[in-house]
């Protein structure tokens, strides 16, 4: 039982998607192709990195990753070519240059805003006029009376 128990949990342990003829027999430059693979997002699964991914399209990311490195190009021209060829919803952290800071700043100043609105509605409601006995009308305090004493 033990056994089947140990066999089961090697099974547990992560999925990588990179298959065997991916892999470069420089190891340096398979570290390199690793590690900028962590960083590029699956087209396909979206929320899920290119190592991880089953899909042909990130073993074709993976494979031009591979190619433009031994192409002799650096981490960040691969980085740059990717990005050129599909744009910067190819990197699961996009950069905060351009119009992507307002995507940045978006949910603090939405926050600020809510917070702002509820300060002013707080704000409102303890200066308006609470409703008092005095402000009812000789009718609507006997009302109020019979229903407090129970009279219905």
């Amino acid at each position: 039982m033990k056994r089947l128990a140990l066999i089961l949990l090697l099974f547990c342990g992560p999925a990588l998607a990179v298959q065997p003829d991916e892999i470069l027999a420089d190891p340096a430059q398979e570290a390199r192709a690793r590690e900028i693979s962590q960083g590029l997002r699956c087209l396909v699964c979206q929320n899920e990195n290119i190592d991880d991914s089953n899909a042909s399209l990130a073993r074709d990311l993976r494979l031009l990753v591979r190619e433009r490195i031994t192409a002799g190009d650096s981490d960040a021209e691969v980085i740059d070519y990717l990005v050129d060829r599909y744009g910067e919803f190819v990197l699961l952290r996009p950069t905060t240059g351009g119009w992507n800071w307002l995507l940045w700043a978006a949910g603090p100043l939405l926050f600020l805003f809510a917070l702002g609105l509820g300060g002013l509605y707080i704000r409102a409601r303890s200066k308006a006029e609470a409703l008092s006995e005095a402000q009812l009308s000789p009718e609507e305090q006997a009302r109020l009376k019979q229903i407090l004493e129970g009279d219905g």
